[in-house]
């Protein structure tokens, strides 16, 4: 049987290729954060919404979760060294989009 071909973009884009994904990941370049304070830097994000992306991104091991045993509950997102990989490209998204809005 033949080995199915994939396209390195459409990999690519199956990992970060949603709405939100490329934004949870550039507020996390740069450091940690607590799950509340990420959620707030991702405006009109819904609860429901947050934790869906933050899991798949987390499947993907694009972003580490830690969960601190206290009360009330902490938990801690980062970017995994895989997701640390995506800096350049994020930043450049970032730079494009600033200079589109400019015109």
């Amino acid at each position: 049987m033949e080995k199915e071909i994939i396209c390195p973009l459409n990999y690519a884009m199956g990992l970060i290729g949603t709405k939100w994904k490329p934004l949870i990941l550039f507020h996390l370049l740069e450091g940690e954060l607590r799950s509340g304070e990420l959620q707030k830097k991702i405006f009109n994000i819904s609860n429901k919404m947050f934790t869906q992306t933050v899991r798949e991104l987390e499947k993907d091991g694009l972003i580490v979760r830690e969960v601190f045993p206290v009360v009330p509950p902490k938990v801690e997102y980062k970017l995994s060294s895989k997701g640390k990989s995506l800096e350049n490209i994020l930043r450049s998204l970032d730079d494009w989009g600033l200079h589109q809005m400019d015109k």
